[in-house]
């Protein structure tokens, strides 16, 4: 039997809470022996004691291991001296260093939870936002001006490569689904501004060179500022949606909340050899320590994890283990099992943990 080792960075606030959900329900789809969880430093409270937030230990064995798993980083007041957030170091430098050029953020309405969006309630959302995660506006990180505190300055770059393996991901992974739910189409939605400004018309551009390899797939083109309409009025239509850098991040966050919020959205950040996985919400400072942070969006990045271990190494068992645990986290949310509180429910975090769990031991769920 394959071993796998995963390099384990909990973080900060719920990160450890969350974190240590994740892991147990891995180890009981998988068996306990399946993966070895090594867990390193990082964050802002490691910054806080070290002047670092990600080690040079932390980032070699993340450099060297199978996946990376990530709770959630940063904490109110600990800050660089321009005024940025430590926490986001953690996962950024991981980001740049290691390629992860493609952020993948699955929109899918689970069972048992309501939308804001009230004629979705029973299902109708089912979409992916790959957001290109190296380039954009955010590739200006670190590098801005501010001139004389008077004028401040960042630039926005987009490159041929980058747009064009972006995009390719985009449209390998509408070629693996089953469509938009609207009509059971394969289909590509450009998002960009490319009326407006030179850089996103180029972005489109390429997309459309790519697009030209996947005859299968429409392709469907949507500026920035009418897509946040779209999501909220008609989500069924789409597929696949591809971005740039920062109106990825935007429009996700968008999405997430149009399907429960980011307590139960997971996300990864995957490149040709390596992937980060973790839940799109922050570290909520808030509320750590207290047990009644909602544990399901760090589960379900770690369902991604063994799906993308599964596909890479071609096992079988891991691509089960990683499809029984969505399984079981939509059996526990429909049945009412247990309901975490940012659902309107009162489940803690180990309650979630444990019913999840209990569903993966007690029942059949397939593959």
């Amino acid at each position: 039997m394959t071993k796998y080792n995963v390099a384990t960075l909990e973080g900060d606030g719920i990160g450890p809470e969350v974190t240590k959900a994740a892991i147990s329900v891995m180890q009981e789809a998988c068996g306990s022996n399946t993966i070895h969880f090594e867990k390193l430093d990082g964050g802002a409270l490691h910054y806080q004691k070290s002047g670092t937030a990600l080690p040079d230990e932390s980032f070699k064995a993340c450099q060297n291991m199978d996946a990376i798993l990530h709770g959630a980083a940063g904490m109110p007041g600990i800050t660089h001296p321009d005024g940025t957030e430590v926490g986001n170091d953690l996962h950024l430098e991981l980001r740049f260093k290691l390629d992860l050029y493609a952020n993948v953020r699955p929109i899918r309405l689970l069972p048992g939870v309501k939308s804001p969006l009230r004629k979705f309630d029973k299902g109708g959302i089912d979409y992916v936002i790959v957001r290109e995660n190296t380039e954009g506006l955010y590739a200006s990180r670190g590098a801005g001006m501010v001139l004389r505190d008077d004028i401040a300055s960042d630039s926005l770059v987009i490159t041929r490569k980058g747009t064009e393996r972006v995009a390719k991901f985009a449209f390998e992974l509408a070629k693996k689904r089953n469509g938009s739910p609207s009509d059971g189409k394969s289909r590509v939605t450009v998002c960009d501004k490319a009326n407006i400004l030179r850089s996103y018309a180029f972005f489109r551009s390429v997309c459309n060179d790519v697009h030209q390899g996947y005859p299968d797939v429409e392709i469907d083109y949507c500026y920035v500022d009418a897509i946040t309409v779209h999501m909220v009025k008609k989500p069924e239509f789409y597929d696949v949606i591809v971005a740039e850098n920062m109106f990825g991040d935007i429009i996700s966050d968008l999405g997430a909340t149009t399907v429960g919020g980011m307590g139960i959205s997971p996300s990864a950040e995957i490149g040709d050899k390596h992937a980060l996985f973790q839940g799109a919400h922050g570290s909520a400072p808030d509320i750590a320590g207290q047990n009644i942070a909602s544990p399901v969006a760090t589960i379900l990045s770690g369902a991604m994890m063994l799906e993308w271990l599964g596909n890479k190494h071609n096992d079988i068992g891991l691509l089960s283990a990683g499809k029984r645990i969505e399984s079981a986290v939509s059996k526990v949310l429909s049945e009412g099992l247990a309901v975490p509180t940012d659902l309107g429910g009162n489940s803690s975090c180990t309650q979630m943990t444990e019913a999840i769990c209990r569903v993966l031991a007690n029942h059949n769920l397939g593959a």
